[in-house]
């Protein structure tokens, strides 16, 4: 990001900051859906369907978020942003979440005044070539044109990864991912770089993806996740408990086809309590006990979301890595619903 807009962006977030009322929830039920900020489109994450209807994994968590409020998955419009308006857009308010491949740093929890509810996905960023160019690593690209999008941190990984390396390049940058893509089947560039998630995602719906590989290099820290404004802490656990339902419900073999099963005859005390049996879970956050029981069943668990959008079968393919659950092999992991 150029450091004239962020101290732009530093400045109308300190305003948003001392002015945020915490009322967000009261807004939303009064107008009767969320504003749901996503990107403009990204294969897997989301994206509008032929029929218009805006599908995938971040999508998951924006339906999530209106079941566990609403009871409907539905209650939900979207706002496509960029990467350099999704700020903007959150703190003016024109949005209420934003849900859409966002790296959580400490300049943006803190200096943007954002809160980040949890990371949905682990990533990290990496490099697209064309088979037909025989890398077989980004240590071999010194002197490549690399296509990226403009304000994101991709830009400041880019260059710290080559400076470190002793490696030149010259940096072609567009506002969206789709413009990278289309410079970077348009021979625009060599290289088309960003979180590792997105180049799967830009390779599946390209021609030919099989001439297109990605390097094994992951240069940075990408932590993926929903965040809102500073201010208003029962918005922010809201989103928050959103996230962490879906992943406990994974985490307790909780799934769209066993919920009602399971909240009928389940002895586990633990189950119960997700799912609004026993406790006042959702009476802490201010919903329906059954809110965790709506995500699940309306929308599914983490895992449900995953490989319905990303997983081994989708074009994308993505193993689950990093967020696989903590106890298979990943880090993915949700405090207690207790």
């Amino acid at each position: 990001m150029k450091k004239a807009s962020f101290i732009a962006i530093a400045a109308t977030a300190t305003v948003m900051a001392t002015s945020a009322t915490a009322g967000t929830l009261d807004d939303v039920k009064a107008k009767g859906f969320i504003q749901c900020g996503v990107t403009t489109g990204l294969a897997g994450f989301a994206a509008p369907d032929n029929d218009g209807k805006w599908q995938g994994f971040d999508v998951d968590f924006c339906r999530s978020m209106s079941a566990a409020i609403f009871g409907d998955p539905d209650k939900v419009k979207y706002t496509p942003t960029t990467a350099k308006e999704r700020f903007t857009a959150l703190q003016s308010g024109e949005i209420d979440v934003l849900a859409r491949n966002t790296t959580w740093t400490l300049s943006r929890d803190v200096n943007l005044g954002f809160e980040f509810v949890g990371v949905n996905y682990y990533d990290g960023q990496g490099f697209m070539v064309r088979k037909s160019l025989g890398v077989k690593s980004a240590l071999e690209l010194d002197g490549a044109r690399v296509c990226l999008q403009s304000g994101t941190t991709t830009e400041l990984n880019l260059a710290d990864y080559f400076t470190a390396n002793g490696m030149k390049y010259d940096s072609v940058l567009f506002d969206t991912a789709d413009e990278v893509r289309e410079a970077y089947m348009q021979d625009t560039c060599d290289v088309y770089t960003t979180d590792q998630s997105g180049l799967y995602a830009q390779r599946s719906v390209i021609a030919n993806p099989e001439e297109h590989i990605v390097l094994p290099e992951i240069i940075s820290k990408e932590p993926l996740g929903p965040l809102v404004r500073h201010g208003d802490n029962q918005w922010g656990d809201i989103a928050r408990w959103t996230l962490n339902a879906m992943i406990a419900t994974e985490e307790h073999n909780i799934t769209s086809a066993n919920a009602a099963d399971l909240l009928a005859n389940t002895k586990n005390p633990g189950i119960q309590r997700i799912l609004g049996k026993s406790g006042d879970l959702g009476e802490q956050l201010g919903l329906d006990k059954a809110f965790a029981y709506n995500i699940v069943t309306m929308v599914g668990n983490y895992g449900e979301s995953f490989s319905k959008h990303l997983g081994e079968g989708t074009p994308l393919n993505i193993a689950r890595g990093l967020n696989a659950q903590w106890n298979k092999g990943g880090i993915l992991y949700s405090p207690p619903m207790r």
